[in-house]
């Protein structure tokens, strides 16, 4: 990634939509990990940033296709959440307000793409061991209960 790719995207005037999904195949949760900025390295949900003209269900979908090759049933709003990094006089450099979606995988073989540096199927009593953001351990929970109801 160049310099000036993390810089359309950090230090904006306003926050960016992000999406993402809790992708369900039996009792694994499907991971990536962050092949960019922010948080590279670290393990997450697949997701990204929402295209203009794109509603956030079609972003959703396209966004896992595109980081894992997992085709998903009919994403369900989950819940939303604010990502905000600050420096550290105080600055923020990336705020993302976080739609998150929960849909079971279609297709359960993945073929990494996109900003994904790996991916994962990984049980459900194991996402701890991967270092989540406290959110994204928050919105796997919630997840399974609006599975339930449907």
């Amino acid at each position: 990634m160049t310099i000036s790719e993390l810089d359309e995207r950090s230090f904006l005037p306003r926050p960016l939509v992000g999406v993402g999904a809790v992708v369900w195949h039996t009792d694994h949760v499907l991971l990536i990990q962050r092949g960019k900025e922010p948080h590279a390295g670290s393990w997450s949900l697949p997701g990204g940033a929402q295209e203009l003209g794109e509603t956030v269900r079609e972003a959703v979908c396209r966004e896992v296709l595109e980081e894992t090759g997992v085709k998903i049933s009919s994403p369900i709003l989950v819940d939303t959440v604010d990502m905000i990094s600050r420096t550290e006089d105080d600055k923020v450099e990336y705020h993302y307000t976080l739609i998150d979606f929960v849909a079971v995988a279609l297709n359960p073989d993945i073929t990494l793409g996109g900003d994904a540096a790996d991916a994962k199927w990984v049980n459900v009593k194991e996402v701890t061991q991967y270092n989540l953001w406290n959110k994204t351990v928050e919105m796997i929970a919630k997840s399974r209960d609006v599975l339930a109801k449907t």
